[in-house]
C-alpha cells in the first residue's frame, strides 16, 4: 500500500545523481553549491552558507549518513537546475524501474501528501542501486563522517551490529513512522529488506534484522519473486 517515504526519498535522490555522473553530465568531484533555497530547508541539516561548495562525492556521502535535507535541496537544483526539474527526472527514473506506486516533489523527504512510494517500490530502487552501480556501493554502508571535530553517526545502526549488514537508509517523519530500508551480504548472498512505520529506531532496527536473519535462514529458491508482487488494486495513490 502507499507509503511515506520521508529520508529514503534520498536514495532516489542518489540514484539520479549517479544516473547524471553515468551519463557524463557531471562528475563525482563536481562542485554542489549550498543555495539560499538550501540553506532555508529545516534539520537534519549541516547548516552551511549559501554559497559553501562540497563536491558530488562527499554531498552524497553526508546524504547516506547524516540525511541532511539543505544538502539534498543543493544536489537537486545544482544536478535539475531546479528542484522542480529534478523531482521530474526522480518521477522519470522511478517509471523506468517500475516503481508504480512512487511520486516525489522534493529531493530530501520532508512530508508532503503528495510524496509516496511503497515498500515494493523501495525494494526495486535499492535492488537498482545495487546493480546498476555497484561500484559506489561504499556509498552505504558508511558508519560515520568526520567534519571537523564533529562526527556524524551513521542512523543505519545495523553497520557494525548486524553480521554482513552493507548498507543503505534510515527515515524518520512523524506521518511516516520509523522507515529503513537495509542489505546484507553473507556467503555470497545478499539480501535486502524494507522497514517502513516502526515506533522507534530500535524496533525498525530490530525488525530488519529479524527479516534478514529469516531471509538468510530460507533457501534462495522458495521466496516469491519481486518482479511477481503486484500494488493492492484497492490501495490506490490517486
Amino acid at each position: 500500500k502507499p507509503v511515506f517515504p520521508a529520508s529514503l526519498t534520498k536514495l532516489m535522490t542518489t540514484y539520479v545523481a549517479f544516473r547524471a555522473v553515468q551519463t557524463g553530465e557531471l562528475q563525482m568531484d563536481s562542485p554542489i553549491e549550498i543555495t539560499t533555497e538550501a540553506t532555508k530547508e529545516p534539520p537534519s541539516k549541516m547548516g552551511y552558507a549559501a554559497g559553501s561548495v562540497l563536491t558530488l562525492d562527499n554531498a552524497i556521502k553526508i546524504l547516506m549518513v547524516k540525511s541532511a535535507n539543505d544538502v539534498a535541496t543543493a544536489i537537486a537544483i545544482n544536478v535539475g537546475g531546479s528542484e522542480d526539474a529534478f523531482a521530474a527526472r526522480m518521477n522519470a527514473e522511478a517509471k523506468r524501474l517500475g516503481m508504480t506506486q512512487s511520486h516525489f516533489i522534493n529531493a530530501h523527504g520532508l512530508h508532503s501528501e503528495r510524496q509516496f512510494t511503497s515498500a515494493r517500490d523501495l525494494a526495486i530502487l535499492g535492488i537498482s542501486l545495487r546493480r546498476d552501480f555497484p561500484q559506489y556501493a561504499s556509498y552505504f554502508e558508511l558508519d560515520a563522517l568526520a567534519d571537523g571535530q564533529n562526527i556524524m553517526e551513521n542512523t543505519n545502526t545495523l553497520i557494525g551490529r548486524f553480521e554482513g549488514a552493507d548498507g543503505m537508509k534510515t527515515g524518520y517523519t512523524c506521518p511516516s513512522g520509523f522507515n529503513l530500508v537495509a542489505t546484507a551480504t553473507k556467503q555470497g548472498r545478499s539480501l535486502l529488506t524494507v522497514v517502513i512505520g516502526e515506533f522507534s529506531p530500535e524496533q525498525r532496527a530490530d525488525k530488519a534484522a529479524d527479516l534478514l536473519g529469516n531471509g538468510f535462514l530460507n533457501a534462495p529458491g522458495d521466496a516469491p519473486l519481486l518482479a511477481n508482487l503486484r500494488p493492492n488494486a484497492a490501495a490506490s495513490t490517486e
